[in-house]
């Protein structure tokens, strides 16, 4: 699933290509994603122009003065802009011509992500209100984590992939955040010190910085808005290796399964 970084890079990607621009025509091919895409898009966001793109967690948001396009790329879905016309393949679901004479084309063979419009308050929106901070952002740091941690049993990976916590750490971040560290994902968030999540928080702030910063990481269904892949995968200590030695200690990093998800740790240099 692409995560916060390969969003980042997603957003970026395209920005300058449709920031300002006209919509000419939205096509629908497949209105059939993970929610029905409304009908009220194809038919009210054509002759508007796109005052801003940002995001939200891992959601991308297309601003115009009428409402806002929610796109969420699930496990699969990508945005590629195109400079002149491709014939749509099977899992081409939407298209969003500009008036430059660019397409910007929505991917998703999975069909797991969603494309929606919101003319009224996004801050209300129910896939938006009860997201917590940004990780990037100065709001989130050690102070915030240990209080809101306090007898908190669920392990501490799990703690920080909950999006009401911190959108955005998704499970390769938080893996290499948590390694970053020298915390145990397995370790209760209630029983770590505030002390220990100051590094926790730094570690999640640089893995993500980095992350983005080299577009992303490597993953089977991901690439940026230009079709070239991330790079980030060759920096990852711990995600992807388990079983082969820690680049610290030389220790075989373990995996485990924690909530469903893989998770590699060293056992020597995480407590």
């Amino acid at each position: 699933m692409p995560e916060l970084p390969e969003v980042e890079t997603t957003r970026s990607g395209i920005e300058p290509h449709i920031k300002n621009q006209t919509i000419v025509k939205v096509i629908v091919r497949q209105p059939k994603l993970r929610w029905p895409i409304p009908a009220s898009l194809a038919k009210d966001l054509p002759g508007h122009s796109i005052s801003g793109v940002s995001r939200r967690g891992k959601y991308l948001l297309l601003k115009s003065k009428l409402g806002t396009v929610i796109i969420h790329l699930g496990m699969s879905g990508s945005l590629r802009i195109l400079k002149t016309p491709v014939p749509p393949g099977k899992h081409d679901h939407v298209d969003f011509e500009l008036g430059s004479g660019d397409i910007l084309r929505y991917t998703d063979p999975r069909r797991f992500g969603c494309i929606l419009w919101e003319v009224n308050d996004l801050a209300q929106h129910p896939l938006l209100s009860k997201l917590g901070p940004e990780p990037l952002l100065e709001e989130f740091d050690s102070s915030y984590l240990h209080s809101l941690s306090r007898k908190r049993k669920a392990p501490i990976k799990t703690f920080i992939m909950d999006s009401h916590i911190v959108v955005g750490v998704g499970n390769i971040y938080a893996n290499e955040a948590l390694f970053m560290a020298g915390i145990s994902p397995k370790r209760a968030a209630g029983e770590i010190s505030k002390a220990r999540y100051e590094k926790l928080v730094v570690a999640v702030k640089s893995v993500l910085a980095q992350a983005i910063l080299v577009g992303g990481t490597t993953l089977k269904d991901f690439t940026n808005s230009n079709g070239d892949p991330g790079y980030f995968k060759q920096s990852l200590q711990v995600y992807g290796r388990g079983g082969l030695p820690c680049n610290n200690c030389e220790k075989d990093l373990s995996e485990v399964r924690l909530g469903q998800r893989a998770t590699v740790y060293c056992s020597v240099c995480q407590k």
